[in-house]
């Protein structure tokens, strides 16, 4: 596993770098937010103490928020990405801080402030040349517990198309890459043990009496403007005339078909492409920032549009349902539908070869026959889905003793070491290539299709006319067997996404091979 790890950050320093430098810039500029605002209503409180049970519960009930659930509500509110990663990192680090400032300075000695006070110093000298001084060993350790707080809870902003190491656990853990995960878990633990130390060694310099009062305001002042030109820097962005956003679900499939448009549009137009892969939730997060304007393309399934988007009961056949979501796109949510790969990438059932051994197990209608034995694994979505868990299990006459929700990167995982018994898979899946994973016939074809394809906005299309002819020669390139094994490839042979989709397109005739060596 070190080896592994070495040289995972060895060579792909260039991919880990700028995650980094992300992480940092979002915690960092949440650290400022929480501390300005922290130390302001701690010493508001300190001075009306009547408000403090009612400020604290409010910031103590906040704190107790799950970070997912903190992120779904923000997402309405101030959409995909680092904006609503800040904000919800700056809540969390609220309650350290003010309790810190608040509780330093109702621990200051009453008789130095009788003192004071008998001198004639004024309520805010008392506050900014006694109190907030003799309070700063205990603000400087709540500062120091919510600053290692908020680097490590940084790594979550990935999950809804924020920037930082938590891409890199992510995707490591939807392709099923460890040393992936681990690598970025590491990453993010120096992290904080780093700012831990920093914080550590600057506040036993302020703190010493020996050094110099012109020259702490000094170093404070450049930490402070260090501070504010590294976090400032993640909202410039370089101009460039013509750049477009595609986003891709969690899944390894959707980061190759995004690697793959990627390509076509960088080298056959003049179109620079942002690309935020694994966006937590896939459509259900996905469609609503694409139709606010946040993505420009991602790639979705005709089933999933049909039943969880459009909320249509009747299923038609494959052609006439591609035709009617190129109708009732552009018209419900201004967004267009631009091509099909070719591959059906439709849901499944699978259980370990054990236990199909066991059971004598071929059909959803065998599975039924023991399904009160039996757990069931899914993503979090398929339980909430139309089309999902309980539509399939009505129909299927299933009943699973119990039910698991878990991640699409964890399931196969789970499977294999006997924590689920079945689990819902996709046809195309990489994992599907193991022996020792048998997938169900689906004898009541209760599944209906789901074609991949493009998905763009409008007024995208307007603006960049072009890429119709460079999306379009993605149009049934891809055959299932075809997908899985890029999957595969990803998932099992730890080869990099971008380094298949590229292979592919090569072997396709659509990329030039010395262009992209």
């Amino acid at each position: 596993m070190l080896d592994d790890l070495l040289k995972f950050y060895t060579e792909r320093f260039d991919f880990l770098y700028p995650l980094i430098c992300e992480h940092l810039q979002i915690s960092v500029i949440a650290i400022i937010i929480a501390t300005l605002i922290g130390v302001s209503l701690g010493i508001f409180i300190h001075e009306k103490k009547r408000l403090s049970p009612i400020i604290l519960g409010i910031v103590s009930f906040l704190y107790t928020i799950p970070s997912i659930s903190m992120l779904g509500f923000l997402i309405p509110l101030s959409g995909i990405g680092n904006k609503s990663a800040i904000i919800a990192l700056s809540i969390y680090a609220l309650l350290p801080i003010i309790r810190s400032t608040y509780t330093g300075l109702e621990n200051v000695d009453k008789d130095v402030i009788e003192a004071a006070r008998g001198m004639g110093s004024t309520n805010r000298q008392i506050l900014t040349r006694i109190k907030l001084p003799l309070a700063m060993p205990v603000i400087m350790s709540g500062f120091k517990n919510m600053t290692v707080m908020t680097i490590a809870l940084a790594g979550i902003a990935s999950f809804i198309g924020a920037g930082g190491l938590g891409v890199v656990i992510y995707r490591g853990i939807t392709t099923n890459n460890i040393t992936m995960t681990v690598a970025g878990s590491l990453a993010v633990a120096l992290l904080a043990f780093l700012a831990d130390i920093l914080i550590g060694l600057l506040e036993r310099y302020m703190m010493n009496r020996r050094a110099n009062a012109k020259r702490k305001r000094a170093v404070l002042t450049a930490v402070a403007a260090v501070f504010l030109l590294f976090s400032t820097s993640l909202f410039y962005t370089p101009s460039h005339k013509k750049t477009v956003h595609i986003a891709t679900k969690p899944m390894t499939e959707e980061f190759i078909i995004g690697e793959m448009m990627k390509l076509l549009i960088e080298d056959r137009t003049d179109i620079e492409v942002v690309m935020t892969k694994g966006v937590g939730g896939g459509t259900s997060n996905i469609h609503p920032a694409m139709v606010k304007g946040d993505f420009d393309i991602y790639p979705e399934y005709t089933g999933t549009s049909w039943s969880f988007v459009l909320k249509e009961k009747t299923i038609p056949n494959d052609q006439t349902l591609y035709q009617k979501l190129k109708k009732k796109y552009p018209k419900a949510y201004q967004l267009e539908w631009l091509g099909l790969y070719g591959f059906n990438n439709t849901y499944g059932l699978a259980v370990s070869k054990e236990l199909a051994e066991k059971y004598q197990l071929k059909t959803y209608s065998d599975l039924a026959t023991v399904s009160d034995k039996l757990s069931f694994g899914g993503e979090y979505d398929f339980y909430e889905r139309d089309d999902g868990y309980d539509a399939m299990v009505k129909a299927n006459d299933f009943h699973f003793q119990k039910t698991s929700d878990l991640d699409i990167g964890l399931k196969y995982d789970a499977l294999k070491k006997g924590e689920v018994d079945v689990i819902i898979a996709f046809t195309t899946d990489g994992h599907l290539s193991d022996p020792n994973v048998v997938l169900l016939k689906d004898d009541h074809h209760f599944f209906q299709s789901y074609y991949a394809g493009t998905v763009i906005r409008s007024e995208t299309m307007k603006k960049y006319p072009e890429l119709k002819r460079v999306l379009k020669l993605l149009d049934g390139i891809i055959s299932e067997s075809e997908m899985a094994e890029m999957n595969h490839q990803v998932e099992s042979e730890k080869k990099d996404e971008r380094d298949v989709a590229q292979t592919f397109l090569i072997q396709k005739g659509l990329l030039e091979v010395n262009d992209h060596e």
